[in-house]
């Protein structure tokens, strides 16, 4: 999915994570803060082991992230953001064939690394290569390719996930 990089207009977004303890699912998200036409709505990546993460955009801007179906997590001992990081937006430009349409689904290859305590999550989509990675709110990053790709996500400060209570 081609991805463009652009400038952050303003304060850094806050982001807050949530649980839904009864799907498993990881939702987080932040208002836009950008004018002017472009994908508004959601863009699902799914994958052959029915992994499914759903990017939520708006005007263009990614501003969301829920992962529905996990794919099988890696668990390191330790898992940090790169240190070098740009604060931006992540815009996913239109297609003239599909200008601003409201849902894309697209297929991929996910994974998903976390640390010890559950807190940093990294998914990625497709495989490992030279990325730029961009703070586009303060528990957010995002990765771009060298081609202009969509390349992955870094999910910080996520929450403990609830106890299920009986």
């Amino acid at each position: 999915m081609d991805a463009r990089i652009e400038p952050l207009n303003g304060p850094l977004p806050a982001i807050a994570w949530r649980w839904d303890p009864e799907t498993d699912i990881l939702s987080g998200s932040f208002k836009g803060q950008r004018k002017g036409a472009g994908l508004t709505g959601t863009l699902e990546l799914t994958d052959d082991m029915g992994s499914v993460a759903v990017v939520d955009v708006a005007s263009g801007v990614i501003c969301g992230l829920d992962i529905v179906v996990w794919p099988e997590v890696q668990t390191v001992g330790t898992l940090a953001v790169p240190k070098q990081l740009t604060d931006g937006r992540v815009v996913l430009p239109s297609r003239p064939s599909r200008p601003g349409i409201a849902s894309l689904e697209v297929d991929a290859t996910l994974s998903v690394q976390t640390d010890a305590n559950e807190r940093t999550f990294h998914l990625r989509i497709g495989a490992r290569r030279p990325v730029e990675v961009v703070r586009v709110a303060d528990n957010l990053s995002i990765e771009v390719d060298q081609q202009g790709n969509l390349a992955g996500f870094w999910l910080t400060g996520v929450p403990a996930f609830p106890a299920l209570e009986d």
